[in-house]
């Protein structure tokens, strides 16, 4: 019988089960433990999939790739993350296939050291003979067992491993006894890392090559709308989701240089009504001064200009349990443009 009666007595052991296949040398193995997923790992290439379970959490729509469509996570202001770990919950069978799936791979393969394997046994122990007995398998439809769950970009992280308690058992109705249980709102900033924010740059006329005293127009299309993400959490008797959303509330005008009049005389373009940013320039435009734009003072004389638009969105949130619209922090992007600025030339005839 497993005689460890306390986490931080058995977690040391348990948890090198989930990190040696970082460690070992040799072939690829299948990572588990604590941490457990179906991956597999090259030995010291510190990827996170052999090494984090694997959320059950769902988003609608489905995140696209940061590169995909000109598309890109949202960038926080200031120093807030989204969480890099949480404790959400599983079925009393799901845990059993889990565990028990993650034991069979590491106990019965030859390649795996005996620490790998102790550790693994012991883990297994707790849950299948130990203070849970069958996993709770003829509990099934009282409770939930609550597991960590890390940010595959960063379970290497400080942030990510503080969440290092063992997985336990929540009765339904009963509050996880952890701080960074999953909650609506934890879902919420889980959705506004995928948000799908475009990233275009502004668009400008003239645009690489502008001229002293004449106005440069810009402008953004119509992509720069309002963006949400839903994310849901169906687990046994846990069904819990929210949905963040991300409205362009300004662009910030950012020249690259003093020598400039900007317009408006704030640098900041409010969004049209349809979406976009400015105003596209029109042959007939000449005359009129941008609604966003920028007129340059000084030459570049050889060198050039970073200039930036940078979109600010408001984030909120809306979840189950949570009447009305929530804060989340601003999100920002911006992308630096080369603009050479030439001195008009007088033409002799």
């Amino acid at each position: 019988m497993h005689t460890v009666s306390t986490r931080r007595a058995v977690l040391p052991v348990v948890a090198l089960a989930a990190s040696y296949v970082l460690l070992a040398p040799g072939t690829a193995v299948a990572g588990w433990g604590p941490g457990h997923s179906d991956g597999e790992v090259q030995p010291g290439q510190g990827t996170g999939s052999g090494a984090t379970i694997a959320s059950k959490v769902t988003f609608t729509p489905p995140p696209p790739p940061a590169t995909a469509n000109g598309t890109s996570h949202a960038t926080p202001v200031g120093n807030w993350t989204p969480p890099a770990c949480w404790y959400e919950p599983r079925t009393a069978a799901e845990f059993a296939k889990e565990t028990e799936a993650g034991y069979s791979s590491v106990a019965n393969d030859a390649r795996q050291p005996s620490y790998a394997k102790s550790a693994v046994g012991q883990y297994r122990e707790i849950y299948k003979d130990g203070k849970y007995k069958n996993y709770n398998l003829d509990k099934s439809d009282e409770g939930t067992f609550y597991v960590a769950v890390r940010d595959p970009d960063r379970w290497l992280t400080p942030e990510a491993q503080a969440c290092d308690e063992m997985p336990f058992w929540v009765k339904n109705g009963e509050t996880p006894p952890v701080k960074s249980a999953v909650t609506p709102e934890v879902l919420a900033q889980l959705a506004y890392k995928k948000l799908p924010l475009p990233t275009e740059k502004a668009l400008l006329r003239p645009d690489a090559n502008s001229k002293v005293n004449l106005p440069t127009w810009v402008w953004l299309s119509k992509l720069y709308h309002a963006y949400s993400v839903t994310a849901r959490l169906k687990v046994g008797g846990v069904d819990i989701s929210a949905t963040t959303t991300a409205t362009p509330v300004a662009v910030q005008l950012d020249p690259g240089t003093r020598d400039a009049t900007l317009f408006p005389a704030s640098g900041e373009c409010a969004p049209n009504a349809d979406g976009s940013i400015g105003e596209a320039y029109e042959v007939g435009d000449a005359g009129r001064t941008p609604p966003c734009g920028v007129t340059y003072l000084r030459a570049t004389g050889g060198d050039s200009y970073k200039f930036t638009a940078t979109v600010t969105w408001q984030i909120v949130w809306t979840g189950t349990g949570n009447p009305g619209t929530h804060p989340l922090p601003d999100a920002t992007y911006g992308t630096p443009q080369d603009i050479t600025v030439q001195e008009i030339q007088a033409v002799n005839r």
